[in-house]
């Protein structure tokens, strides 16, 4: 090989593997709480609705290079709900809705989690909310910003399936659907 070539050989090797990123497996440990958010929406008398919970705690144990061995863990304070007035939020502590004197919080536990590609996971486990405990498969796309990943995703609940909302409530100008997102923040490890 002459000199000319080794060149172009070691040129188009440096651009081949000099500017593709290789694929190094980043482990997440813990959630942030207070970069993070929890927030929900739904439909009220023909209006949307925008609420959010201020008090939770998420555990994470996840490695990009092993999904399928990762955990997470979420528990939302029921009280720390915000629906726009004070008035909403003393409603929806009430046994009709959260009945947060006897269900405070709410738990979520992942029991698997599947890779799908391009930083796209599905995640699911059981979610248990006024004693009633259902499984749910939410996506969740990892975005990587520096050295932190930001887990998001969304969630679309039936009050239905949980009791929420009951009695006089039940045929109510609220939607069925509340449609749930999150924003984890998890710094590298």
């Amino acid at each position: 090989m002459n000199l000319r070539s080794a060149r172009c050989v070691v040129l188009a090797g440096t651009l081949v593997f000099g500017l593709a990123p290789f694929a190094e497996a980043v482990e997440y440990k813990e959630v942030n709480a207070k970069a993070s958010t929890l927030s929900f929406t739904y439909q009220q008398m023909g209006s949307r609705v925008f609420g959010t919970f201020g008090k939770f705690k998420a555990t994470l144990d996840f490695d990009t290079d092993s999904p399928g061995a990762a955990r997470a863990a979420l528990t939302i304070d029921l009280s720390s709900i915000d629906a726009g007035s004070s008035e909403a939020n003393t409603e929806l502590q009430k046994p009709p809705w959260f009945d947060t004197a006897t269900y405070p919080v709410a738990t979520f536990e992942s029991t698997s989690i599947k890779a799908l590609g391009n930083n796209r996971y599905t995640i699911t486990g059981k979610l248990s909310l006024r004693g009633l405990t259902r499984e749910v498969s939410v996506p969740v796309l990892l975005k990587s910003e520096s050295s932190i990943g930001i887990f998001v995703g969304d969630l679309v609940l039936k009050r239905d399936d949980f009791k929420i909302g009951e009695g006089e409530w039940a045929d109510s100008v609220v939607s069925n659907e509340i449609n749930i997102r999150f924003r984890m923040v998890a710094p590298q490890r």
